[in-house]
């Protein structure tokens, strides 16, 4: 069985005191709750205030939000993945479709991402999705495969089951455009094919797979209830604790 994981991807928003507000206010709402697990992905500028605050918080872990694959050196703005780890960080989300358009991340570069996160005992939770136009031109599964296997190049299978990955159509983030939970789930079980393509069907079958793009918590639950969708990469609708709670709790309904 594999356990529903939702994350919370504040992307560039909360300062460290907005932050400990919303992690009472959260820790509130899932009291005693461990029907999935819960990653918080903040800014880095915040990850040294949460990583205090969430060692005291069951069921509920570190993420970040992007990292350069070398261990140090001159790259200016840039963080490794020992620096996340000194704040206890566990997961990491990397190729995310905004990295890809607005920085220019190939997957040449998210794969070195991946293999040094995994080097560093990081997981990797790993985006990938295609454009509107690409789906309007029926390339969804062209897409996905050539980023699966460029990002996933090189990996063993342990590797792999300490991969997430998240499906995020980029038509269908920040926009308020949610895919259908039949369009969400073909691509889903499609991703968990060509993961046992490059690997094995009994690791894909373990492989947990988010979707992410526009989740909310009065469509979380019929997302979730989705046979290959094992949890949710959560943007705007996470940066309310209230409502990211009722994702959460969705998870564990489905």
């Amino acid at each position: 069985m594999r356990k529903k994981i939702i994350a919370a991807n504040w992307k560039m928003n909360m300062t460290a005191a907005e932050a400990a507000s919303f992690m009472e206010d959260l820790e509130l709402e899932l009291k005693n709750f461990d029907g999935a697990e819960v990653v918080i992905v903040p800014p880095f500028t915040v990850l040294p205030r949460l990583s205090e605050i969430i060692s005291e918080i069951p069921g509920v872990t570190l993420g970040a939000q992007n990292m350069w694959h070398e261990t140090s050196g001159a790259f200016t703005g840039e963080i490794s993945a020992g620096m996340l780890r000194e704040f206890f960080t566990r997961y990491v989300v990397l190729g995310h479709s905004e990295r890809r358009t607005i920085f220019g991340e190939t997957d040449e570069l998210v794969n070195k991402k991946v293999k040094a996160a995994l080097a560093a005992s990081l997981r990797p939770i790993l985006c990938v999705g295609e454009t509107l136009e690409e789906r309007d031109a029926g390339r969804v599964h062209e897409v996905l495969s050539r980023q699966l296997k460029g990002s996933l190049a090189g990996l063993d299978t342990d590797q792999m089951l300490d991969t997430v990955i998240a499906y995020e159509p980029v038509w269908a983030i920040g926009t308020g455009r949610t895919a259908t939970p039949e369009q969400a789930q073909e691509a889903h079980a499609f991703i968990r094919k060509t993961i046992g393509e490059i690997f094995d069907p009994a690791t894909a079958a373990k492989v947990r797979i988010q979707y992410g793009g526009s989740v909310k918590p009065d469509n979380a639950k019929e997302l979730l209830h989705q046979p290959d969708i094992d949890g949710a990469l959560v943007g705007g609708a996470s940066l309310d604790p209230r409502g990211f709670a009722k994702i959460v709790k969705a998870a564990a309904r489905s």
